[in-house]
């Protein structure tokens, strides 16, 4: 295989600043700003280094290999899926840590290659889900007091 083309990776790289740069103003325009201080940094990063992406690409420095194989957009398109109805349904509809939970635990049964007909191996998908949102919450919620989507649970 050869590698992708060098426009290509300009376009690639470009639509993904302008998100970025989008992203961060828009965060830096909601009120009050005391509940934006996490995205506003967040989006800030993600903007530089969206930015510096597109300066290589434009610059032809980018150190990038020959894209995705047909197989490899597969292996993601479940992924793909269970993130698009998290973002556009289920964070608002069912609140952000229920729907993250939901998510979390769906994403690691999809991906772990551990066999799916032991009841061992769903024990520890649990006990990592309630890990992961262990620290997500204590991360949001009491250390960075950041408003997060609630409906149903919380």
């Amino acid at each position: 295989m050869t590698d992708l083309p060098r426009s290509q990776h300009i376009i690639a790289s470009g639509l993904i600043a302008a998100v970025g740069l989008t992203v961060a103003a828009i965060s830096f325009t909601q009120e009050p700003a005391d509940a934006f201080v996490f995205p506003r940094l967040i989006s800030s990063v993600f903007a530089v280094l969206a930015i510096w992406t597109f300066g290589k690409a434009v610059l032809g420095r980018s150190k990038v290999g020959n894209g995705l194989s047909a197989q490899a957009m597969r292996n993601l398109l479940p992924g793909l899926m269970v993130m698009g109805i998290y973002v556009y349904w289920a964070a608002k509809a069912l609140g952000f840590y229920t729907s993250t939970t939901i998510a979390f635990f769906v994403l690691l049964s999809l991906y772990d290659p551990a066999p799916h007909g032991r009841l061992a191996t769903w024990l520890k998908r649990a006990a990592i889900t309630a890990g992961f949102m262990a620290v997500i919450y204590g991360l949001f919620a009491l250390l960075l007091n950041v408003f997060t989507p609630k409906e149903i649970l919380f």
